[in-house]
């Protein structure tokens, strides 16, 4: 063997070294949440059994085997909305006119507003979002399995599996809403209620479809011990009442919206915004109820 066979053989070992014991990519995002499928079949089943039977018949595995489709073995910065499209397709159903409730920077209370379909359906409380709410996942090029150590936020790479299946999830839930539309933001939040760019501003907004939606219904709800940094026709809210104007929707701004309001108060009733000057019968509802619901829990 020539000096140059023996360079080159050399060269290809240690090179082949070096892939072996190259470090993996850390990203700054958590890893995959552990137990993944046994959690996403879980909710699946829980879904159309107990929390809305009304969706019908699905079928989990599929539904589960096209999630993990949609990301498993491809780069974590290159997932694509459209990845999913199988997934969305087979968690698809209807929601029911007047109950879609969009929101920014108070999921909370939103859900807890929503109370599990019972008043209104929010993303979070479709079966796709109730899924992958509050989950993490990705994979990596060449794996056919999970990665556990960490995924990619948005800032790292704008495609990666969590953005990607929350843009499409937005944009088929604004197109699928109809009747009155309710949205609620934070007016405690800091730089506005109304935040631009954001899923609200870029992907649901823009898919509101005008022969569907009657009216919208803006509720701008203060932190109950947060200040009140946004309010109706001003700042980020008028933003809003801009677009929704320029796009011909009929809508209507409420400060503090009593409904949601009050279910604040149960928590904060000794709170000044709870007190009867300021909510009419809010003190005396709270005083039935607060006794009521501690012999409910106990």
């Amino acid at each position: 063997m020539n000096n140059f066979h023996i360079l080159l053989g050399s060269f290809f070992f240690i090179s082949v070294v070096q892939l072996e014991e190259a470090p993996e990519r850390r990203w700054n995002g958590k890893g995959t949440t552990p137990n993944l499928q046994s959690i996403v079949l879980g909710r699946c089943y829980d879904y159309i059994e107990t929390v809305n039977p009304l969706v019908g018949k699905k079928n989990c595995s599929e539904i589960w085997e096209a999630f993990l489709k949609a990301f498993v073995g491809k780069d974590p910065c290159t997932v694509l909305p459209e990845h999913y499209e199988l997934f969305i397709n087979l968690t698809l159903h209807d929601i029911p006119a007047s109950k879609s409730l969009f929101w920014e920077n108070n999921k909370q209370l939103v859900h807890r507003y929503s109370d599990k379909t019972s008043r209104y359906m929010p993303l979070g409380d479709t079966l796709a979002g109730w899924i992958a709410d509050n989950l993490d996942w990705c994979g990596a090029l060449g794996n056919p399995g999970l990665e556990d150590s960490s995924c990619p936020t948005t800032a790292e790479c704008e495609n990666n599996p969590q953005e990607a299946f929350w843009r499409i999830a937005s944009v088929t839930y604004a197109k699928h809403s109809s009747g009155e539309i309710k949205i609620m933001l934070n007016g405690s939040t800091p730089g506005g209620a109304f935040p631009v760019p954001s899923f609200l501003a870029d992907y649901e907004i823009p898919n509101f479809q005008r022969g569907q939606v009657s009216n919208i219904s803006i509720l701008v709800m203060d932190e109950m011990d947060g200040p009140d940094i946004d309010s109706c026709g001003k700042n980020s809210i008028a933003v809003l009442e801009g677009i929704l104007a320029s796009r011909n929707f009929s809508f209507k701004c409420y400060d503090n919206y009593r409904p949601v309001r009050l279910l604040q108060c149960v928590d904060f009733p000794d709170n000044p915004e709870c007190s009867t000057g300021n909510l009419g019968s809010a003190h005396l509802w709270i005083s039935i109820m607060l006794p009521l619901l501690a012999v409910i829990v106990h």
